[in-house]
């Protein structure tokens, strides 16, 4: 899969993490990965975009072969490992239908996991969104969402995946009131509103319930653009839900990018999608709530930049949630 540097609006941060480079790897998983492919690595290129702090290259074997790897040992961050092999299983059991790379084979050395996925001749889409290319790929999650209903894999619900994260309105409402925390972090409106917050995002998980597997991370450090297809990568996070649960999800690092009409293009796509407007509103409260929150937490090993990247999605989120309540 190869990815190129996103250019992203000035002021909006990227999602980018420290990679660890294919020849930083220890030499007994890069001989393993190398014997189980048959060939040696002549050329190893690292790739831009996404959280993970370990390693993710394209790779050029002396056969004239090209793979995508993606690898995470138990540092910097020891989480890492185990969401890869989650996405090991997941990916194995998308129908082959699916616009998603195929996983050739995963290796576990040595407390480290390995990926590898054919290679994708593909780009991420250009930050900020441009409109032709955010329509393409709204169109191919609408299509994705109808591939994947109902979900071809065993996963947890939204509900289940998500449900510890998504209460951060309610956890600031109770902590301002117990005076363990100050509301005036927040802005004005988000003040003034913060019990109708705390009281509408405790309805998400309801309003979130579907039978469709959804991606659970999507944004565009997570989709490949090639000349006939739009690919979607990095699945870990997978979950059964909402078809449209995807889109509100991706909306805030569109938002951010301060994209054209993203607001427009996004409610348009989610009345097309048959979406509930309430249920949707529910679910971006939670979303917001659950940004903001986390963006004041201590960065996670190995992601410096976490922080920043959620911060500026829970504005964006909370800008959309302004306009679809109209509250004062």
């Amino acid at each position: 899969m190869r990815r190129r540097a996103s250019t992203k609006t000035p002021g909006a941060p990227a999602a980018a993490s420290a990679r660890l480079d294919w020849s930083a790897l220890p030499s007994g998983v890069r001989g393993q990965v190398e014997a189980s492919l048959g060939s040696p690595v002549e050329d190893a290129v690292t790739q831009a975009g996404g959280f993970s702090p370990g390693t993710a290259a394209r790779l050029r074997l002396a056969d004239g072969r090209r793979v995508f790897v993606k690898a995470a040992g138990p540092e910097p961050n020891p989480g890492t490992p185990a969401l890869h092999r989650a996405e090991a299983g997941i990916t194995a059991a998308l129908p082959a239908a699916a616009p998603v790379p195929e996983l050739l084979m995963a290796l576990d050395l040595d407390g480290w996991a390995v990926l590898v996925f054919e290679d994708v001749d593909g780009r991420m889409p250009a930050q900020p969104w441009q409109p032709d290319e955010l329509r393409r790929v709204l169109a191919a999650t609408a299509e994705l969402s109808v591939l994947l209903d109902p979900s071809p894999v065993e996963v947890p619900t939204v509900a289940e995946r998500f449900g510890e994260e998504f209460r951060g309105w309610r956890l600031l409402a109770g902590a301002c009131a117990k005076g363990a925390d100050d509301p005036a972090r927040l802005d004005p409106w988000a003040r003034r509103n913060l019990g109708r917050l705390a009281d509408r995002e405790a309805a998400w998980s309801t309003a979130a319930a579907g039978s469709a597997l959804i991606h659970g991370d999507l944004r565009a450090d997570n989709v490949l653009l090639t000349d006939d297809r739009v690919v979607f990568v990095d699945w870990p996070w997978a979950a059964i839900g909402a078809p449209w649960f995807d889109i509100v999800l991706m909306g805030p690092s569109v938002i951010m990018q301060d994209t054209p009409d993203a607001m427009r293009f996004l409610d348009q796509h989610l009345h097309a999608h048959a979406a509930d407007p309430d249920d949707v509103t529910s679910v971006l409260i939670a979303l917001a709530g659950y940004f903001l929150h986390q963006s004041v937490q201590a960065p996670p090993p190995g992601l410096p930049t976490v922080r920043g990247f959620q911060r500026a999605q829970g504005e964006a989120a909370l800008n959309w949630v302004r306009e679809r309540t109209r509250w004062r």
